[in-house]
């Protein structure tokens, strides 16, 4: 089983408890699913796989509990070449322009680093979904199925 190390993004803790279900139900799964809080290099650079969950705040920014962490990322720009990712990101679709923008300016920076998406990035729109953690079950679970199609892991 993998080693997913999973990063959350969440103002007012929404996306954290997303975070809380999606890890439980991984580890049921019997993979080696660990929250990095807080998010460092050192452990995102170890990771067979990367799980971020985050939300997305003001005018479509990452949550400041992940911003730092983004900006590191940015700054270092440590290739994490091959390694497979995943992003679910939750946000409010009566924000048009910037509906979960805080997941896409994640899922484009791994990109960037070289990492593999293996599945396209979930949204869920907070509005509509009154359980996303519902949903974010399921697209996680068959995330990490897909993680045995990649070599190495």
């Amino acid at each position: 089983m993998a080693d997913i190390k999973v990063f959350v993004g969440s103002v007012f803790g929404g996306a954290s408890e997303v975070a809380e279900q999606v890890i439980s139900a991984l580890q049921t799964d019997g993979h080696q699913a660990q929250l990095c809080s807080p998010p460092t290099l050192a452990k995102f650079q170890q990771a067979e796989a990367i799980l971020i969950i985050t939300s997305t705040t003001g005018q479509g920014d990452i949550p400041e509990n992940l911003e730092n962490f983004y900006l590191q990322l940015q700054a270092q720009f440590p290739l994490i070449s091959d390694i497979p990712f995943g992003v679910i990101a939750i946000g409010d679709s009566g924000y048009s322009d910037t509906f979960c923008q805080g997941g896409a300016l994640m899922y484009a920076l791994l990109e960037e680093l070289q990492g593999k998406a293996i599945q396209a990035m979930l949204q869920i729109d907070a509005c509509e979904t009154l359980e996303p953690e519902i949903i974010a079950v399921a697209w996680a679970k068959q995330w990490a199925q897909l993680l045995y199609s990649k070599p190495g892991v």
